[in-house]
């Protein structure tokens, strides 16, 4: 089938990680068409702002967009080009599968398991002002049709998917009206799949049991701040950003992308990992129904590392972004 998807390169390495996904991408998936726009520092500089219209518009077109990283200022500067699409594009299910990959040293094996985060609301929603000089108000909004949505989508994720065990995972005991409604909405969603084990967990309880024991977890389903901690805490436990997939969807639109920054310290060297932005883009292919072409994918990922003849520095090895595109083309 021929498939119009909008690309976005991003910053920093974003440009190297996202020209060799599309080799290897073109490679299983050859009716691709690609649509390529600027988002982030870049069209700051030449649109004036950072996620200019013609992006919104291309992705609304196209349905499906891949992503590469795109830097946030800290303090200063630009709002957020990721909450910016979220928010215009209402992608509130943002997906992080984590997994164990052969050859990576780590602290565990055999992980497997799945963050699901409602991106719309929250904190990280970054709603705030100051009322007064030296006084900053960070709003933390829930409601019950955005949590009825999200938990929703996520069982019926599980569902397809063959996973059976879920923790909510919350502060109730603090926040106990927002989080009270997210365990409300949750089990009333919850009792509709008898099925499926749900279970109730703190996020600090979360934090040090995923440390201790993650093998424990299947489906972690939180809010946008908790989530952002906890999906880059089991990224950690598989050997970090650069090699775990993520996917931002909504009702009509989805966005993959890779979920690391821009690394400006090795940008244009030639240096980057494009493994994270090629899971993402194997999601993608899954999501638009070219399952096999995925599989493809991710079996050549595996056969690489499993070798562990050619790393990135990342992944403790010296070769190069081209190097790794080139073997797992060869693989495939």
């Amino acid at each position: 089938m021929a498939y119009a998807i909008t690309l976005i390169p991003g910053d920093g390495i974003g440009p190297e990680v996202t020209e060799a996904t599309v080799k290897i991408v073109d490679a299983v998936c050859p009716g691709i068409t690609w649509e390529s726009v600027e988002a982030g520092e870049g069209a700051m500089s030449r649109h004036g702002k950072p996620l200019p219209d013609h992006v919104l518009e291309s992705v609304r077109k196209n349905r499906i967009a891949l992503k590469g990283p795109i830097g946030t200022p800290v303090g200063k500067g630009f709002t957020s080009v990721n909450v910016g699409l979220r928010k215009a594009l209402d992608l509130y299910v943002s997906l992080r599968p984590v997994d164990s990959l052969p050859g990576l040293a780590t602290r565990h094996d055999g992980v497997d398991l799945v963050v699901f985060r409602e991106n719309t609301e929250g904190l990280y929603a970054g709603i705030e002002h100051e009322p007064v000089p030296g006084v900053i108000e960070s709003l933390r909004v829930s409601t019950e049709a955005a949590w009825r949505r999200f938990v929703k989508h996520a069982y019926e994720w599980c569902r397809y998917n063959g996973r059976k065990t879920i923790h909510l995972v919350h502060k109730g005991a603090i926040m106990k009206l927002s989080d009270g409604l997210f365990l409300r909405v949750a089990r009333e969603i919850a009792a509709d799949y008898p099925y499926l084990e749900t279970h109730e967990i703190a996020v600090d309880q979360v934090f040090m049991d995923l440390v201790l024991e993650p093998r424990r977890f299947d489906v972690l389903i939180t809010d946008n701040l908790f989530g952002d901690l906890v999906s880059d805490l089991t990224a950690g436990l598989v050997g970090g950003l650069g090699v775990v997939p993520g996917a931002n969807i909504g009702d009509k639109y989805a966005v993959f992308e890779a979920v690391h920054g821009t690394a400006p310290d090795i940008a244009g060297k030639g240096l980057a990992n494009p493994i994270a932005l090629l899971r993402s883009a194997a999601l993608m292919l899954t999501h638009i129904g070219e399952r096999k072409a995925a599989q493809r994918i991710e079996h050549a990922i595996r056969e690489v590392l499993r070798k562990g003849e050619v790393r990135t520095g990342d992944l403790g090895g010296r070769s190069t972004t081209a190097e790794l595109t080139q073997a797992l083309l060869a693989e495939l």
